[in-house]
Formats: C-alpha cells, structure tokens, sequence
C-alpha cells in the first residue's frame, strides 16, 4: 500500500505537462473529533492518490485543514468520496479564484496536533460556541456601520499585499499573536462594538470567534468561506467588491489577485509591486516583495549576500548550508534588515 511520494516535484510537473489536463485548486476544513487520526490520514491517501490529488492536507484529533489541487475531469469522483464520509459529506469547497495547474507538485497529508497552529488550550474555553457566520452581502452591510470593528485575522506578509477597505492589520508573524493584540486595543468595545473577523477560507476565524466570544465580546462576526468565498459571492451576485489587491494562498501561486489595486511596494527598491517571491538561495529561501527590475538586478535573491552564494557553485552551497543557518533568516516571511521598504 503506497503512503508516500514516489515521484519529485520536478518529476511532478514533467507528467503534469504532459499530461496536458486541466486541474483545480481547491481548500476545505472541519473541525471534528477524528479519534484515530493515523489511521484516517493513510485511508485518505491511498483514495486521493488514486485519484491524482496533490496539496497539502494536515489531519488532527480536531478534524482536517486542506489545501489541494484535483484534476477537474476527477473532481465529481473527489466530491463523491468526501461525501462518503460522516463528517465531510456536503462540506463546503472553496474553489481557487485564479487556477493554476501547478499549484502543487505533491501529494503531503500529515498528522498534526492541530490543524492550525493556534497555539491556545482548547480545554479552557467552548471551541464550539462561535461567532456568527455572515455571507459577501451581510458581510459588506456590518462593515458599513460606524459601530463595527473589522480585523484582518491573517499575519503581515498575507495583509500587505490585499486585505478589506478600513480593517485593522496587525503587524504580526503568526497567528496566535494577533489574538492578544486585538483583545488588548478593543477592550473598551466588549459591549458596544461589532466585532467582525475575515482570513483566506474561515478556519482561522472559527477558533479566533470562539476565543474572543470566551473573552467576553458580545457581537462576533466571521466572513463564512474567508476571502475566497466572499469573492466567488461577489461575482455570482454582482456585489461591490470591499477587498483592495491580492489574496495571500498557501502553495505555488503564492497569491490570486481580487482587485486591480497594488497596495504594497517592492522591497528592495520602493515601487508599486505585490509579488512574493522565495530568495534564490537554498539557504535563505526568505519570503519577500521583489518586483521585475530588482529580480533581475538581484538575480532572484534578497540580498547581495545571498547573491553572492546563489553565484557559487552547487557543492559549496551545501557544504556552506551544513549545520550554518544564514543570519535566522531559513524560511521566514519578510522580515529581514536587508529589506529597505519593507513597512
């Protein structure tokens, strides 16, 4: 029985050109109380495999976040099995805005904690008891009003590029920071406020309304199916699209865009852009804004140091890599001392 990759990503995307059919990007989750989570993980694999799935998935006690791309001619045979099981069956997908075939090159399900790293004890509060769910029309009435606090439940580098007209972005790297953030600059609006919640499919904002309801927040709001949802309701029902620039997503593509606004700059040399990029160098792979004249400047990297290692042949890099990570920058979001304008 097959419970891993047989094929590399570059073998990956050889066979998908080949191959020559379209694919779709999709994301789901749901939360539920999965007893056996190994086990439920490698039945998943083998079925997907089957059926050419690739993406990423994390499984949990707490039930299953995922990120994956199906071939389209194998999507009614995808809906058919989710809907086999108990727990899954009808649940909402929510279809990429932009697709791009190569969205991901692998199929990865793993077993996690939890399907978010959220980093809160679940036991000390009712994770059921959520905020209410508001569709794209709802959603753009309750921002409307003078008594609604929007917020931006996803971390800087997804806010910079795109987020709503008027919310609240905080400045933080991951997730669980903003919770105290917001409970913190919103303390005297318990009571008299709407407290209304957005991230890139919901789950976020599933755990973040419970939490906030926990700390006494009278009116919670989450956007339902986050912003890829509301953009699909927009265009379906002809509303006024609320979201400025790109929406950050988690594999190949990096981001689709919503709008035509370009609300972030390059890092490197301060001009409109709104393209993430991974630094060239195997060591770095630092995640920032570069826009087309400073990649070709830059040859691809963040920095001239990077640069200057990127240049080197193959075998010094490693050899360079072993056991030295460069300046804690290994896969970290936009946060570097080379990056000039990054806000």
């Amino acid at each position: 029985m097959q419970l891993y990759n047989k094929l590399s990503a570059k073998e990956r995307e050889k066979l998908i050109d080949e191959a020559g059919k379209r694919r779709l990007t999709i994301s789901f989750y749901q939360y539920y109380n999965i007893e056996a989570p190994e086990i439920f993980r490698n039945e998943l694999f083998v079925a997907w495999n089957e059926l050419d799935v690739l993406g990423r998935t994390y499984v949990a006690n707490e039930g299953i976040n995922a990120q994956i791309s199906v071939p389209a001619e194998n999507f009614k045979a995808f809906k058919s099995h989710l809907d086999s099981i108990s727990f899954l069956n009808g649940i909402r997908l929510n279809v990429a805005v932009e697709q791009d075939d190569k969205s991901f090159l692998k199929l990865t399900i793993k077993v996690k904690k939890k399907i978010v790293a959220d980093g809160l004890d679940d036991d000390s509060f009712d994770v059921t008891n959520k905020g209410v769910h508001l569709g794209a029309k709802d959603f753009n009435d309750i921002i409307a009003k003078e008594d609604t606090v929007l917020v931006d439940m996803r971390n800087h580098y997804e806010s910079e590029i795109g987020h709503f007209k008027g919310a609240i972005t905080p400045d933080v790297d991951t997730f669980r920071e903003s919770l105290d953030i917001i409970e913190e600059d919103l303390r005297e609006h318990k009571d008299d406020k709407n407290l209304v919640m957005y991230c890139t499919g919901g789950i976020r904002c599933e755990k973040a309304s419970a939490y906030f309801k926990h700390k006494g927040f009278k009116n919670v709001y989450q956007l339902e199916g986050g912003i890829i949802e509301y953009t699909r309701q927009v265009k379906d029902e002809k509303l006024d699209n609320k979201f400025m620039g790109k929406n950050f997503v988690f594999d190949n593509r990096k981001a689709e865009r919503i709008s035509d606004d370009v609300i972030s700059v390059c890092h490197q040399c301060g001009e409109p852009c709104d393209t993430h990029v991974d630094c060239a160098n195997d060591a770095c792979h630092l995640l920032f804004i570069q826009c087309p004249s400073c990649a070709e400047k830059m040859e691809n990297c963040c920095s001239e140091e990077c640069m200057e290692v990127n240049r080197l042949p193959l075998e010094k890099q490693k050899e360079l890599r072993r056991g030295k990570p460069m300046d804690g920058m290994n896969f970290s979001k936009g946060r570097s001392k080379h990056l000039k304008y990054k806000k």
